[in-house]
Parts: C-alpha cells; sequence; structure tokens
C-alpha cells in the first residue's frame, strides 16, 4: 500500500455526488464539505438536489451538470437506477475519475443479502458502461448515520480502494484520508470488488444484532 505521504493532494479537488439526496451520498458531502472541497449534490430533479444540498451548505444541481462541473464524481445511486443513469452520462463523465460505492443488495424477512450482478459488480458494470472513465469502487462501508452525526469527530474506519488504475487509486485513497479518522486502504483490483460491495450485507447484520455502526480495519498496514 501507497503510504500517507506518497499519496497525491487532493485538497484541491471538486466533488460531484450523484444521487447526493440519499442519506449516504448527503453524508460524503458533508464531510467532505467539512474538510475544505467544493461540493456538488447531484439529482435526477435539481429541485431536489438544491433542497438537500441547502441542509449541509453545498450546491446541487441536476445529475448531467453535477457531472460535467466536478473534478471527481462518486455514484451513490440506488442500485435499481446505477446502469441507465451511468449510461446517460457517459460523455459527461469521460476522462474522469469515477467513485463507485454502490451496494447490489436485496432485502427479506432473514435481512440483507447480496445480490447477483452480470458484470461481477456494481463497480465493473460501471467500468463497462464507461470505458472512457477511471472507474474506483470505494465508501461501501462508510455509515451514513455516522457521516451525518454533527457529534461524531471522527469515524474509526478504513475504506477498502479497488481499480485497476494505480494514480487513480492513489487519488481515491487521499480522497478517503479527507474524512477525520478514515484511512483509504489499496485492496485490490476492479474484478475484486463483489465481495468488497457484498460484505455491506454482512455488516448490516452485525449493525442489527449489536446495534452498532460497524466499520472494516485493517491490521499490519
Amino acid at each position: 500500500m501507497a503510504e500517507h505521504n506518497d499519496l497525491p493532494d487532493v485538497t484541491t479537488l471538486s466533488i460531484g455526488i450523484l444521487g447526493g439526496t440519499g442519506d449516504q451520498g448527503k453524508g460524503l458531502a458533508h464531510r467532505f464539505a467539512q474538510a475544505g472541497h467544493t461540493v456538488l449534490i447531484g439529482s435526477r430533479s435539481a429541485d431536489r438536489a438544491r433542497e438537500a444540498a441547502d441542509t449541509i451548505g453545498v450546491r446541487g444541481a441536476e445529475n448531467a451538470a453535477v457531472a460535467a462541473e466536478a473534478d471527481i464524481v462518486i455514484v451513490a445511486v440506488p442500485w435499481e437506477g446505477h446502469k441507465a443513469l451511468l449510461e446517460s452520462l457517459r460523455e459527461q463523465l469521460d476522462g474522469k475519475i469515477v467513485v463507485d460505492c454502490v451496494n447490489p443488495l436485496g432485502f427479506d424477512k432473514q435481512g440483507a443479502y447480496a445480490l447477483p450482478v452480470e458484470e461481477g459488480s456494481a463497480a465493473q458494470q460501471a467500468a463497462a458502461v464507461l470505458p472512457g472513465s477511471r472507474v474506483v469502487a470505494a465508501f461501501h462501508h462508510v455509515s451514513a448515520v455516522l457521516l451525518l452525526d454533527p457529534s461524531v469527530e471522527k469515524i474509526d474506519l478504513d475504506v477498502l480502494v479497488l481499480g485497476d488504475d494505480r494514480g487513480a487509486t492513489d487519488t481515491v485513497q487521499a480522497l478517503a484520508g479527507r474524512i477525520p479518522g478514515a484511512r483509504g486502504v489499496y485492496a485490490g483490483r476492479l474484478r475484486n470488488a463483489h465481495q468488497v460491495e457484498a460484505m455491506t450485507a454482512n455488516l448490516i447484520s452485525i449493525n442489527r444484532r449489536y446495534k452498532a455502526h460497524a466499520g472494516i480495519r485493517v491490521t499490519d498496514v
């Protein structure tokens, strides 16, 4: 893993969050804005985006405008709309680092479970749909509750970062470190994103059993 002092300076990068009106997207937007980044929240509805953005003091706009303007784009949309949205934004996302944090999960009486994905994972689907983008998988296991809680100053968490482009994964590792208490850890190629996405189902089970907001820490690195 790259040491923290080997990672690039990301302090001036603007961050766009597609699906930023949901708790996960809004929570990430809140933390990155606190860290001094320009943050843009995207939604299918510009009005909804602006309404959500106003609650945390950032800017909101329609998804296409956010995708075009932001330096780095985080995809935090519901799984059901994932492929169609990215297909519609292929031009705006060309050449950019696209960070996919979508977890394809189903829910039944037994709890959460991982859904099969034809491409292997949500991140691999994003890479297939966006051949001109530098797709990275990250931020799957960050509790939205903790991100949004103003009383939580630090989040005890390692963010697993996966991708096939070393420069892109280094950038996203550095971005993870902008959240106080968090650290970005390189966790392999994009083909290994499935088990990282699926592990969210295990964390949901842990949280329900222990009434917690569990995260992941990697030892010895």
